[in-house]
C-alpha cells in the first residue's frame, strides 16, 4: 500500500473543499478547462500588481497588508490552478515531480549556476561553441 505524504493529503482535502464549495453553488457549469484557465491567469495578473510599483519586489518592502492581500491571491491561484487540474484529470504533483526533472535537464546545474538567462540562450551558446 502506498502511503500518502502530508502534502499530497493537503492537496486532496483543498480539492474536496473546492468540489464542495462549488456544488453548493452551481458553478461547474461554468468551469469548463478554458474558464479556469482564464480565473487562473486573472488571479495570476492580481498577484503581480501587488509587486508592480515596488523599488525592487524583495520581501522586506512588504507591510502587513501587501502580505496578506499577497497570501490571498497566493490561494486564489493555487484553487484555480486545482480547480483546473481536477477538470483535466491532472495529478498535479507527478505533473510537478516530472517537470523538475526536464528543468534539469534543460537547465543543467554546472552550466548555469548563477545565469538566470532561458535555456535556449545556453542553447544558441553552446553551438556556437563548437564551431
Amino acid at each position: 500500500m502506498q502511503q500518502t505524504t502530508p502534502a499530497v493529503d493537503q492537496y486532496t482535502e483543498i480539492r474536496r473543499r473546492l468540489r464542495e464549495f462549488v456544488a453548493e453553488r452551481d458553478w461547474a457549469q461554468f468551469h469548463t478547462p478554458k474558464n479556469l484557465a482564464s480565473a487562473l491567469t486573472v488571479e495570476a495578473a492580481e498577484l503581480l500588481e501587488i509587486f508592480q510599483w515596488l523599488p525592487t519586489g524583495r520581501a522586506e518592502e512588504l507591510d502587513e497588508q501587501a502580505r496578506t492581500a499577497i497570501r490571498h491571491e497566493m490561494a486564489d491561484v493555487l484553487n484555480y490552478l486545482v480547480m483546473l487540474a481536477d477538470a483535466l484529470d491532472v495529478d498535479l504533483f507527478a505533473a510537478s515531480m516530472e517537470k523538475i526533472v526536464l528543468n534539469g535537464l534543460k537547465y543543467p546545474a554546472l552550466q548555469v549556476k548563477g545565469d538566470a538567462r532561458k535555456y535556449s540562450a545556453y542553447e544558441v551558446e553552446s553551438k556556437t561553441d563548437k564551431i
